[in-house]
């Protein structure tokens, strides 16, 4: 099986190199700033010189890209779509809005192809473990033929539906909880610090009494140790998601004012210069309101 990737950022390079490195698959793979191919193909891949070369060989397409602007440019103005096969699956796999994914679910079947949505949940280290979770939705008979791939880059994969917008939006909506655990945490945070008392003890107890979660001990960390660089996830990213939701959200008529306030927490903390910290640095933004200044 031929499979294009594109996409070689902080998740793509390693969901990448374990399609490599397994079995009975031909990886060619392409990104914009092409330096980020070289390690790549150092280990064996094919490099692509453009997308439409990329594209026209692939049995399965897999993109993995920072947002809908990004994919969108990929497919229509660097001609992907048109340079497609046909009976060629293109798998999204990255965090897109619900509007663009039904867009694609038609597009490609105009153009005879198919189009899987397959947003993950985990983070750059999960990703190079294969241990993402995979979410997918779109054509039964496609996602079959995609599982191979999903095994070897997740542990698990749940398929919530034959369209599409499926899995993006329980990407969206998972985000969220992601991020209101970020933002409990930072004010928790605050209020224990301001009161004088030590946060990393305070991170064990309700770690052991509270909520037992690797989420929690992961992300509660990073927030303790102030440790937002280099970001695993950056906050202009997380801001682009709790607004994904919300997006959702306006046309379900769902009201999600937890959604709204941490969509200006974030904008606050990207207005500030801290878009490529770590998403949760959105702790930075309770602390400083708070009157807590970095490494009190």
């Amino acid at each position: 099986m031929k499979i294009g990737f594109l996409g070689l950022g902080n998740m793509g390079e390693p969901m990448a190199r374990n399609l490599l490195n397994a079995d009975n698959h031909e990886i060619t793979v392409y990104n914009r700033t092409y330096s980020k191919t070289e390690n790549l193909r150092k280990e064996g891949a094919k490099v692509a010189d453009s997308v439409q070369d990329l594209v026209s060989d692939a049995d399965i397409l897999i993109t993995m890209l920072s947002d809908d602007y990004a994919l969108l440019s990929v497919m229509y103005d660097d001609g992907g779509l048109d340079a497609m096969k046909d009976g060629a699956i293109h798998i999204s796999m990255s965090t897109i809005s619900t509007e663009l994914s039904r867009e694609f679910e038609e597009v490609h079947e105009q153009e005879n192809t198919t189009f899987v949505s397959a947003p993950v949940f985990g983070r750059p280290d999960f990703a190079a473990d294969g241990k993402l979770w995979i979410v997918a939705a779109g054509d039964n008979e496609a996602i079959e033929k995609c599982k191979p791939l999903f095994e070897i880059m997740g542990r698990e994969t749940s398929v919530v539906g034959e369209e599409a917008f499926k899995a993006n939006l329980v990407k969206v909506a998972g985000n969220f909880m992601i991020a209101s655990m970020i933002e409990s945490l930072g004010e928790s945070f605050a209020l224990i610090k301001k009161s004088g008392m030590d946060i990393k003890e305070y991170l064990e107890i309700i770690n052991g009494a509270l909520f037992n979660s690797p989420i929690y001990k992961n992300y509660g960390t990073l927030i303790a140790d102030e440790s937002y660089t280099p970001a695993g996830f950056k906050m202009k990213h997380g801001l682009k998601d709790v607004s994904l939701a919300l997006e959702s959200a306006g046309t379900a008529e769902v009201p999600m004012p937890l959604a709204s306030l941490m969509h200006d927490h974030y904008l606050s903390g990207v207005a500030k210069g801290w878009e490529d910290f770590d998403w949760a640095a959105l702790a930075k933004v309770s602390a400083e309101m708070a009157g807590i200044k970095d490494g009190d």
